[in-house]
């Protein structure tokens, strides 16, 4: 039980502070902000390796954990738990979050740094951008967390600089989600388009986990098949 209440734990940080970050530094309007709102992101998913990777190994967030599932890291009644516990610790971030926007004179355009694309983004290019970058994000879990040929001691920062370069390059696309779990908590507090293009913010990070997981099977097999021939 303790794996999935560091899972909740981790997740409701990553939210209160990456999303905090939106919120409270006045949205992504420009470079700085961008920059600002993205090492949020990145330095609560290192500070969280840290604290909770020893128990839960610091998922929080369903896609790398469906990444773990289809790579056959982890089980799938295991994987659903854990994703369970996600939402939930999402959902608490945001009610934190929402807590502190009341009567903090906000000028950003989201109260609970919720993710949405704007009307003249199309919804394919959003869709994109979360698959591709999702599989960018859960590839590099998956690499530097592999028990043989991983690396443990910088799991945590070559995990969090990942999602911090995303960040930075996806933020003026969708907001950047490529965590499932991330977008569902600040949705439900902010609805309209963040609720309706909830879905999407779903579909399209599993899609690319889905990706990542064979990819990754691929290029392990090579791998192996090498140094089998080697010896």
């Amino acid at each position: 039980m303790k794996k999935y209440i560091a899972e909740m734990i981790g997740t409701l940080v990553l939210v209160l502070m990456g999303c905090g970050s939106a919120v409270f530094n006045g949205g992504a309007g420009s470079p700085a902000q961008v920059v600002a709102i993205a090492f949020a992101f990145g330095l609560s998913v290192v500070a969280m390796a840290h604290a909770i990777g020893g128990v839960s190994g610091c998922h929080i967030n369903p896609a790398i954990t469906l990444g773990c599932i289809l790579s056959g890291r982890m089980s799938g009644k295991e994987g659903a738990l854990y994703m369970l516990f996600q939402v939930i610790g999402a959902i608490l971030g945001s009610t934190l979050l929402f807590l502190l926007v009341q009567g903090y004179p906000t000028a950003s355009a989201t109260l609970t740094g919720a993710n949405s694309y704007a009307e003249t983004t199309s919804t394919l290019t959003a869709f994109l951008a979360e698959a591709f970058f999702t599989c960018i994000f859960v590839l590099v879990v998956l690499g530097v967390t592999d028990s043989k040929k991983g690396n443990p001691t910088v799991a945590g920062l070559a995990i969090g600089l990942s999602l911090t370069l995303i960040h930075i390059v996806c933020i003026p696309i969708t907001g950047t989600s490529v965590n499932p779990a991330r977008s569902i908590g600040p949705a439900l507090f902010e609805g309209g388009r963040a609720l309706s293009q909830l879905w999407l913010f779903i579909v399209a990070p599993f899609v690319g986990a889905a990706l990542s997981a064979v990819i990754w099977k691929f290029l392990s097999t090579e791998r192996t098949k090498k140094e089998s021939i080697a010896q």
